[in-house]
C-alpha cells in the first residue's frame, strides 16, 4: 500500500510538470487586479507575454488568437518576488555537514575568491516550495569570516544551473558584526582586518608584476582573494556587509567613504537608529520585518517598525528573511512574503512593501533592467494570487518564470497527496 501511494505521489508531480511544461509561446494573464510595482494598479487588467518577456501591460491589450489564457478576474497579479539574502540550494540538511555548501574557510576568515553558486545544487528538494509560494527569483550568498565570497541571482527555473543563472557575481559579502567567525578578540580587529585588506588589494593591484616576482611584501589575503577584492575597490562590484549593532552601521558607512565602496547594508538590525545618516550616504538595506526579540547584545535594538522608519528616512529598503535567521535563508525562503505584510503592519506602505521585494531588490542587484516590476520588455516572472499576497490566507494560483508556467509538485504536495486518503485498516487512536 505504501508503495502505490508513493506512485501515485509521483504520478502527480509528473503530470502536474507536464502541464506546467505545455504552456504556449504567447500567454495572456486577463481580468486581474495588475500590480505592476512600477506604477499605479490596473482594474481588469491584461499581462501578455511572449517568448518568455513581457510584450504589454494593460487594461485594453489586443490579444492574438493563439494566446493560451489564463484567467485572473478576482485575482491579483504581481511581479514574482525576489528573496534578496538566501542559502537556497547550498544548504539541503543542515545538520549534515556534506550538504552545506554556503561557507568557505579562506585564508585568515577571507574567502573573497569564493564563488558559492560553484556549489549551487539544481535539483535541491527546497526549490520547489520556495517557487510555489511566489517567489521566483533569489540571490544564493555564502556566510562565515570576514569576507564570505561572492554572491549570485538565480531565476527558479527548471533545468541545469546555467540555466538557471541570472547574474554573478552581483556583490561580495562581508561582516564585521561577529568576532567569533573572523578568529579576532575584538570587534574593532575586524575593522581594521578589513581596511588592511583593501589597502593591499589597491597596492596589489598597482604592483601585480613586482608580486609575482616577490618583489612586494607579504599581503593579508591571497593573490586570488585579491583578484576578486579590486572590483570592489574599484567601485565596480557592490560590498555587502552585514552589520546589526547601530555603531557597526556607522563603522561601515566611514569604510565605504573613505575607499569609496559601493555599500550594501545587510539584516542591520539598528538600522533605524541611523537611520538619516544611512539615507544620506544613499546606501540600500537588507533587513526584515517579524524580529522585535534581541539575539546578541548586538540587536538589542531590535525594532519591528525599522523597515517602515528606514523607509520614510528615505532609504532603499529591501525586505529579506527575518535579520538573517539561518531558517528563512535556507528552508523558508518563502516566508519573505511574510516579512513584508508585517512591515505593513509596523507602518510601510503597501505599495512599498511589494517594491521591497520586487523593484528594490532588482535596483539593488543591478538587474532592474530586465526584472523586477511586469512592464513591456521585462523578463516574464508574474504570479497570480487568490488575493493581497501578503495575507496569510492568500494562495498561490499561477507562477510563471521566464514566460513558463511552472507547477512541479513540491515535496509538501506529495506528502500531502499521500495522507489526504488513508488505507482502509487505518484506525483512529
Amino acid at each position: 500500500m505504501g508503495a502505490a501511494l508513493i506512485r501515485s505521489a509521483w504520478s502527480l508531480a509528473l503530470l502536474l510538470a507536464a502541464a506546467g511544461s505545455l504552456g504556449a509561446q504567447t500567454i495572456a494573464i486577463t481580468g486581474g487586479r495588475v500590480y505592476t510595482a512600477a506604477g499605479a494598479p490596473i482594474e481588469n487588467g491584461t499581462v501578455l507575454i511572449r517568448d518568455g518577456r513581457i510584450m504589454q501591460v494593460g487594461a485594453s491589450v489586443s490579444i492574438p488568437a493563439d494566446a493560451r489564457r489564463i484567467d485572473a478576474s478576482g485575482k491579483w497579479v504581481t511581479p514574482g518576488l525576489i528573496n534578496a539574502a538566501t542559502q537556497l540550494g547550498l544548504v539541503e540538511v543542515a545538520a549534515e555537514g556534506t550538504t552545506r555548501d554556503a561557507s568557505a574557510r579562506g585564508k585568515d576568515a577571507i574567502a573573497a575568491a569564493f564563488t558559492v553558486w560553484d556549489g549551487f545544487n539544481p535539483a535541491s528538494v527546497l526549490l520547489a516550495p520556495a517557487r510555489r509560494e511566489g517567489i521566483t527569483t533569489v540571490l544564493v550568498a555564502p556566510q562565515g569570516g570576514l569576507v564570505a565570497g561572492q554572491a549570485a541571482v538565480i531565476d527558479l527555473v527548471e533545468g541545469s544551473f546555467s540555466d538557471m543563472m541570472v547574474r554573478a557575481p552581483v556583490s561580495m559579502v562581508a561582516q564585521i558584526g561577529s568576532t567569533g567567525q573572523a578568529g579576532v578578540g575584538a570587534r574593532g580587529e575586524l575593522l581594521i582586518k578589513l581596511r588592511e585588506l583593501l589597502e593591499d588589494t589597491r597596492a596589489y593591484s598597482r604592483r601585480k608584476a613586482d608580486f609575482e616576482r616577490a618583489a612586494t611584501r607579504d599581503f593579508a589575503a591571497s593573490r586570488l582573494d585579491l583578484e576578486a577584492m579590486i572590483p570592489v575597490v574599484e567601485g565596480r562590484l557592490p560590498l555587502v556587509v552585514v552589520a546589526d549593532k547601530a555603531s557597526d552601521i556607522e563603522a561601515a558607512l566611514k569604510l565605504a567613504r573613505d575607499y569609496g565602496l559601493r555599500l550594501i547594508l545587510a539584516s542591520a538590525t539598528e538600522a533605524w537608529l541611523v537611520a538619516d545618516m544611512i539615507a544620506a550616504a544613499r546606501v540600500p538595506v537588507l533587513t526584515g520585518a517579524m524580529n522585535n526579540i534581541p539575539g546578541s547584545f548586538s540587536t538589542l535594538g531590535a525594532y519591528q517598525e525599522s523597515a517602515a522608519i528606514l523607509r520614510r528616512a528615505g532609504v532603499d529598503v529591501v525586505i529579506i528573511g527575518d535579520n538573517g535567521v539561518s531558517d528563512a535563508e535556507g528552508f523558508n525562503v518563502r516566508n519573505v512574503k511574510q516579512e513584508a505584510g508585517n512591515a505593513v503592519a509596523y507602518g510601510m506602505s503597501w505599495d512599498d512593501a511589494l517594491r521591497a521585494v520586487t523593484m528594490a531588490p532588482a535596483r539593488v542587484l543591478g538587474i532592474a533592467d530586465r526584472y523586477g516590476s511586469l512592464e513591456a520588455g521585462k523578463v516574464a516572472n508574474v504570479v497570480v494570487w487568490s488575493g493581497d499576497p501578503f495575507e496569510f490566507g492568500t494562495r498561490v494560483e499561477h507562477v510563471l518564470v521566464r514566460g513558463r508556467e511552472i507547477a512541479t509538485a513540491s515535496r509538501q504536495d506529495m506528502l500531502e497527496q499521500r495522507y489526504k486518503t488513508l488505507p482502509p485498516d487505518y484506525r483512529k487512536p
